[in-house]
């Protein structure tokens, strides 16, 4: 064997074991490695937390008298009908508090009812809130509270929290003195609601009415004399276009008078405190020769006497 073959086979012999340390070492340190990192820790997210309800108490406090309990007057949400039966300790604190108001002629209850902006507001009222706290009003004066010693209104709260649907007690209360000036302030309404009464067009198969803005604001003020006012009423008064007879037409417009104070009555104004009348043809305040002056003739007009 010649001295060149010699050195090419220790070349080869030594390539071949260096080879064989590389995989056999390598490839052990390399398992020693994976065995000694840790695995990657799973990571549990944090279960999901559940906003506690929020529940109002039915309070309410003026000098030495005071009633405080945790119930209230509850309601759905999107909705400002009560929900039925009342805690017994509601129903006391209602009768506690007709006594007060009935030894205390210059005293009123505050109601304040709230509500939150993404609810639905299908009552008659500017917003659900006020629609709540008429419905309490109501109570009350079903209870025998005088409604002249009642306020109302509205507040919004986006903090409150439904019990399922149900918001409980989203209702607020506070014992006031009357203002001086209570005269004089339901005089002011009293002209303003005769200067620009309401006026809702609409089908009298139609089997709801929608309400703007400003008619809404207009059915709380109306709503809010009538309570303040013992001998006060309003007037539903139907009118029609000139088609067909006039018999005819003033019973149309009776009907649409009627149908306006079944959706009067159903937001919490008193039957006793409704008349309806029909003028029929008679009071056009518009041109009959065209569609767009009969729509406008087919009106019922709501104000006071």
């Amino acid at each position: 064997m010649t001295k060149t073959t010699t050195n090419l086979l220790g070349i080869l012999i030594t390539i071949l074991a260096g080879t064989y340390f590389f995989i056999t070492c390598c490839s052990e340190c390399g398992m020693a490695a994976k065995e000694e990192t840790p695995m990657e820790e799973k990571v549990t997210p944090p279960p999901a937390v559940t906003p506690t309800a929020t529940s109002y108490p039915f309070s309410f406090a003026d000098g030495d008298y005071s009633y405080n309990v945790n119930d209230n007057f509850n309601f759905n949400g999107s909705s400002n009908n009560i929900l039925m039966p009342l805690s017994q300790k509601v129903v006391d604190g209602v009768s506690s508090l007709k006594d007060f108001l009935s030894e205390n002629a210059d005293k009123v209850i505050n109601i304040t009812g709230y509500y939150k902006s993404d609810e639905t507001n299908s009552s008659a009222f500017p917003n659900l809130g006020l629609a709540r706290a008429n419905a309490v009003k109501n109570y009350f004066t079903d209870n025998g509270i005088s409604s002249a010693q009642i306020n109302t209104m509205g507040k919004l709260m986006d903090d409150m929290v439904a019990d399922g649907d149900v918001f409980n007690g989203p209702v607020a209360y506070g014992l006031g003195d009357k203002a001086e000036n209570a005269a004089d302030e339901l005089k002011a309404l009293y002209d303003k609601i005769k200067a620009n009464p309401l006026v809702l067009n609409f089908n009298t198969g139609e089997a709801s009415i929608n309400l703007t803005a400003e008619q809404r604001q207009k059915v709380a003020d109306i709503s809010r004399y009538l309570d303040k006012v013992a001998d006060a009423k309003c007037s539903v008064t139907g009118h029609t276009d000139s088609e067909g007879s006039r018999t005819t037409n003033v019973r149309l417009g009776l009907e649409r008078a009627d149908f306006a104070k079944s959706y009067l009555m159903q937001n919490g104004i008193s039957d006793a405190k409704i008349v309806t009348a029909s003028k029929g043809p008679d009071e056009p305040i518009a041109s009959n020769a065209t569609e767009e002056g009969k729509a406008k003739n087919r009106r019922t007009v709501v104000s006071l006497n």
